[in-house]
């Protein structure tokens, strides 16, 4: 860790003695990197107000205000800094207030510098020792404000005692008049160091409604949720809570786009669960508006709500499908259009319901793409499907995803010639046929009147995939949408594309997926 400089004040009216302290001593080798100098009791104050200095060597008589009163004053603005007493008049009454002020030592005129060296030492180690003791302090306290805001995001009844006694330890003075409000933030980004990012930001927060007599304490969930507790006496006005929201918000701008939802603000501390719960539900539709969108229950009322029906994914999935295969950019384009009014701001449905619709979709671009032998829409596997979706933080941006690898689609297929005929018929064949196990290259051969061995050449040399390569292929893309759907089985999946053998699926899943079925089916569901 950065060694933090140090500041060491000198208050002396003789300016001789001032000279020769700071000329007579290696201040640096002492781990001092700054001397101020002021020459009575009231300049010693002002400079010790604006630089805040961790040590100071104050005369004991000086005029217009003498060390003892000097340092009254600066104990009570700066209580970590270690002062030394000089003077040469060593009596009693100045050596009960060099005790009764907390001071290191007392060294006597004429200094002598080997002396005043041990004397700043000594101060030195004193002041590391108290910034240590503030810190441990601090992380306690900060530990401790953590596991009550952790309890508060639980019902009270469940809690009520340990939520009483973090209180009582934390000095918390509440009663059943205080008001609670949770604010959940959702950063894009997660911090280097997450805890001392949070931590400073929380610092940073309960300055600002220290304005407002407000206090905060702050839980982090799973990295990225950071769920705040706004209290206080008297019930807020409705500017103060938003003015107070939008400060949070802000204070996390570095680390990217942020979601952010507030609960309700509600009396009493048996109601900070329901503003959190109010929060929870809330962030859930953040998805569907722009990121730094501050939702509210009271915003969310104002937007409308528009329930999904039963089968709309499946009809949109076709008009797509429909769309993409017309090769006309003005239907794919009316389509996108469409799909995105209705999900747009529509905090009727939950973020996942609308991703599993969008990776059908994007496997409609894909299939169309393997299809015509086209290289746009199917990537590589650092720029595969799920990283579209999950990279998506806004609805916005995971629909502008699939916009863009539409009209890629569109581009490339419009400048590709023409796909042959006798291709087209075995393909069609072959997403009509798939799901018999006893589907062999004969049976694909008859069926467009070419002998084996011809049509395993021409199919080669107009795809650059043999027929069982793409049989094979045929058969995973289509198991990979039903491990999608929790209803089917692996079994019944195995045997819906055309394995009767589960085991030889499952390795042949594996070796085309790089997953297992199981897995695949894991990590599309979770």
């Amino acid at each position: 860790m950065e060694r933090k400089p140090m500041k060491l004040l000198i208050v002396d009216d003789e300016e001789l003695t001032r000279v020769g302290v700071v000329s007579s001593i290696n201040w640096r080798s002492l781990g001092i990197d700054e001397i101020l100098q002021a020459d009575d009791g009231v300049n010693g104050l002002e400079m010790a107000r604006l630089y805040r200095p961790e040590i100071i060597l104050c005369d004991v008589r000086m005029p217009r205000m003498n060390g003892i009163a000097m340092l009254e004053q600066v104990e009570k603005i700066l209580p970590d800094t270690v002062s030394i007493f000089m003077s040469g008049y060593s009596d009693k009454e100045y050596l009960k207030a060099a005790i009764r002020l907390k001071t290191v030592n007392y060294v006597e005129k004429p200094l002598d510098p080997a002396e005043i060296q041990e004397a700043v030492l000594e101060a030195i180690r004193l002041y590391r020792q108290k910034q240590h003791s503030h810190r441990g302090e601090e992380l306690h306290s900060l530990q401790t404000a953590s596991r009550l805001a952790l309890l508060l995001t639980m019902p009270y009844e469940t809690n009520q005692k340990s939520i009483s006694e973090l209180s009582d330890e934390l000095g918390l003075s509440l009663s059943q008049d205080t008001f609670f409000m949770s604010v959940i933030i959702h950063p894009q980004k997660i911090p280097e160091d997450p805890r001392l990012s949070y931590d400073s930001i929380c610092h940073r927060f309960q300055d600002y409604i220290d304005t407002f007599d407000f206090n905060c304490i702050y839980i982090e969930k799973k990295l990225q949720h950071i769920v705040y507790f706004i209290f206080g006496n008297g019930s807020p006005f409705e500017s103060t809570i938003t003015d107070i929201v939008q400060f949070i918000g802000n204070c996390y701008i570095d680390f990217g786009n942020y979601h952010i939802a507030a609960g309700e603000p509600y009396t009493g501390i048996a109601s900070a669960y329901r503003s959190y719960t109010d929060a929870v539900v809330l962030l859930q539709s953040s998805f569907f508006f722009p990121a730094g969108t501050l939702l509210t229950s009271d915003f969310l009322s104002q937007i409308r709500n528009e329930p999904e029906e039963p089968d709309f994914a499946v009809s949109m999935e076709a008009a797509f499908e429909k769309a993409v295969s017309s090769m006309d950019a003005g239907s794919c384009d009316r389509f996108l259009e469409a799909l995105y009014q209705h999900y747009d701001g529509n905090h009727a449905l939950l973020p996942n319901q609308v991703r599993d619709l969008y990776y059908k979709l994007f496997l409609v671009l894909e299939e169309a793409s393997r299809q015509r032998h086209l290289t746009a829409n199917i990537p590589a596997p650092a720029e595969g499907i799920m990283d579209a979706i999950e990279n998506a933080f806004t609805y916005h941006e995971l629909h502008q995803a699939l916009s863009d690898r539409t009209h890629r689609f569109l581009e490339e297929a419009s400048q590709a010639a023409p796909e042959n005929p006798t291709i087209v018929q075995i393909k069609d064949y072959i997403s009509k046929n798939y799901q018999n196990e006893l589907l062999s290259v004969k049976d694909i051969s008859s069926h467009v009147f070419l002998s084996v061995s011809y049509v395993c050449t021409y199919f080669k040399n107009e795809t650059g995939q043999t027929l069982n390569q793409y049989l094979t292929e045929y058969r995973m893309e289509r198991a990979k949408e039903l491990l999608q759907d929790a209803r089917y089985k692996i079994t019944d999946i195995s045997s819906k594309v055309g394995y009767s053998d589960g085991n030889y699926f499952g390795k042949s899943f594996k070796k085309y997926s790089g997953l297992s079925p199981s897995e695949y089916r894991e990590k599309m569901t979770r």
